[in-house]
């Protein structure tokens, strides 16, 4: 059973950095309630860090690991966190070198064509 109070500060979470939660489906929605409760309701929550660090943190490790989809999502959930375009060129850079060429060049082009559907929305 969901917790009411997670759930809600999970969805705020969400629609703050990427304007509004997933949908669920028939193969998705348990994974999903523990994402919005536990992910984004517990952790994204916590006062040790603001979304903006932890967008920096999150995009550089899904750039690090090389997962595409999350990382799209996660550079639109860092710039309406407030990381700015730069920022997020540089921390590619950055991973280029603690995770390996083809994880930052993959990272940067990634962030580039986000930022272009952006610019022609």
């Amino acid at each position: 059973m969901a917790d009411t109070d997670r759930h809600a500060r999970g969805l705020a979470v969400m629609e703050k950095l990427f304007g509004s939660a997933p949908v669920p489906n028939e193969a998705n929605a348990e994974m999903l309630g523990v994402t919005i409760e536990h992910l984004f309701g517990d952790i994204w929550t916590r006062p040790g860090l603001d979304h903006r660090d932890r967008e920096l943190i999150t995009v550089s490790v899904i750039a690090a690991l090389g997962f595409e989809r999350q990382l799209r999502v996660h550079v639109r959930g860092a710039l309406n966190a407030g990381v700015t375009r730069d920022e997020i060129k540089e921390l590619m850079l950055h991973v280029a070198h603690y995770a390996g060429w083809p994880s930052g060049f993959n990272g940067i082009s990634v962030a580039r064509e986000v930022f272009e559907e952006i610019d022609a929305a």
